[in-house]
């Protein structure tokens, strides 16, 4: 008989299965099919509905027995329902599975099945030499952009799974802490522009800039337009390490300040404070880890994330104020958010 309960290890051991299924099925196209899209995520008929396993075969081209049973693993994991018509998405899924949906995440899990995925198997490597496993995975020292999103589709894709990630996250971090008193916002990285609208909609007084490299900046202005904050929010394309900042009197990094080395970081803070007028602000989002380091779970497995991909690691609030500190900051507050990130707002004096 078992001396203890083994179902954690039970879990662990397979958990990696079910996030197979969830890829395969996104890799297929099956949620986009069930949602009546065609292969190019082009929406058909909008609601999408029900269908059986011989007809959804031959849309993707899969053998019956074997798409039988991926459909079967995917209702058992609450990504679809059985019908008497035959399988249907949930409303998760619709949400978050179909490439036409507004909140899409497809680009992301894209990511992790072409790139984390391989770079986590490697992840005992990882630990003995304290590096990421781009070269052993991939036979090179990275870049997503240049390894795996190549065309511009691709690369569109991509950020749309960014943008999806970021309207999880953007809402509860913009209401972490108090932005009422700023006006002028230049997010740093700021990819699809998700965090700067979210932020604008919420403080009526503020404006923003998105910052980034010009490859992000066509999606931002795209999504910019679409929330109808042209008016608002405007775009700079530039390299937050070797290129002037814009003016503002609070800049944000959003899952920036984690991707690198110590010695960049203060790189990147020294500048930020330096550009800053007295009373300006910077604000991190990042999920930290608790002082005790024991959590929360997800903080510690981007810590890892992190590891086998980038130069960077997750902290906990006593390491970001050290950090912030060293760059001049004072009245540094962490709060943290029921969500995918935390928020640290640190001023200059």
């Amino acid at each position: 008989m078992p001396t203890s309960d083994p179902s954690n290890v039970l879990f662990l051991t397979d958990a990696f299965r079910r996030s197979a299924v969830m890829f395969a099925a996104v890799d297929l196209g099956v949620f986009d099919q069930l949602a009546g899209e065609s292969g190019s995520g082009l929406r058909l008929d909008g609601a999408g509905g029900a269908m059986n396993v011989a007809e959804l075969a031959r849309r993707i081209n899969a053998n019956n027995d074997a798409l039988e049973r991926l459909l079967d693993a995917c209702v058992g994991l609450g990504l679809l329902n059985r019908t008497d018509n035959g399988f249907a998405n949930t409303p998760e899924s619709a949400a978050y599975l179909v490439h036409g949906s507004p909140q899409a995440l497809t680009g992301y899990i894209d990511y992790s099945k072409r790139a984390l995925w391989w770079l986590w198997g490697n992840l005992t490597s990882a630990v003995r030499e304290g590096t990421p496993r781009w070269k052993q995975a991939f036979g090179h020292s990275g870049g997503i952009f240049d390894s795996f999103y190549a065309t511009e589709e691709a690369k569109r894709e991509f950020l749309l799974g960014m943008h999806g990630y970021g309207l999880l996250s953007s809402p509860a971090t913009a209401a972490a802490v108090d932005l009422s008193g700023f006006a002028h916002l230049v997010d740093l990285g700021g990819g699809t522009g998700h965090f700067a609208i979210t932020a604008c909609r919420m403080y009526p007084n503020l404006r923003a800039t998105v910052f980034d490299l010009p490859a992000a900046l066509p999606m931002a202005n795209e999504q910019i337009e679409a929330a109808g904050m042209s008016g608002r929010i405007s775009t700079q394309a530039g390299n937050f390490f070797t290129d002037s900042l814009p003016p503002a009197d609070l800049y944000s990094l959003g899952r920036i300040v984690h991707d690198w080395s110590e010695e960049k970081i203060r790189t990147l803070l020294r500048k930020t404070y330096d550009a800053l007028p007295a009373h300006g602000a910077v604000l991190i989002l990042e999920k930290m880890l608790t002082p005790d380091r024991n959590g929360p779970m997800r903080a510690l497995l981007q810590s890892l994330n992190m590891l086998v991909a980038t130069e960077g690691k997750e902290r906990t609030l006593d390491e970001y104020r050290a950090l912030l500190h060293d760059a001049g900051f004072t009245n540094i507050q962490g709060a943290t958010a029921d969500t995918l990130l935390d928020a640290i707002l640190a001023l200059k004096s």
